[in-house]
């Protein structure tokens, strides 16, 4: 089965070798920061600010409602849920198929499950791990 947009992306960004990661990287920053990978209360879903933002948003869009900045705050939050999405909360507030597409649909695109999340943790440990041999 041909992988989606959304896994390449993954693939594209988290797994470049050397210079094309760290250029990536900076571009990100670009956009008020990098990939956000969220692991509660699923693992593994994650958020590019670069596919939001230029766009029909800014940073007051999301924050600091419905997203504190502090990373991690939602996380907490005890309905950081789909079901708190399907009633505008959160990625809902967008995502309900009128502003963005809805959070019933392209799952993929945002949930990397856990197979992807040990590829990212598998990626930055090695990264660690060049950096500590230099």
């Amino acid at each position: 089965m041909p992988m989606n947009r959304c896994c390449w992306m993954v693939f594209l960004v988290f797994l470049l070798p050397g210079p094309a990661v760290f250029a990536l990287q900076a571009a990100a920053a670009e956009y008020g920061g990098g990939p956000i990978l969220f692991i509660k209360p699923v693992r593994a879903v994650i958020f590019e600010h670069r596919f939001h933002l230029g766009k029909k948003f800014t940073c007051e869009s999301c924050h600091p409602e419905p997203f504190p900045q502090k990373a991690g705050a939602v996380e907490e939050q005890g309905d950081f849920t789909m079901a708190a999405f399907r009633e505008g909360k959160y990625c809902g507030k967008c995502h309900d198929g009128k502003a963005a597409f809805s959070v019933e649909t392209r799952c993929n695109w945002c949930h990397i499950g856990v197979q992807g999340h040990k590829h990212l943790e598998e990626y930055h440990l090695n990264l660690k791990k060049q950096a500590s041999d230099r």
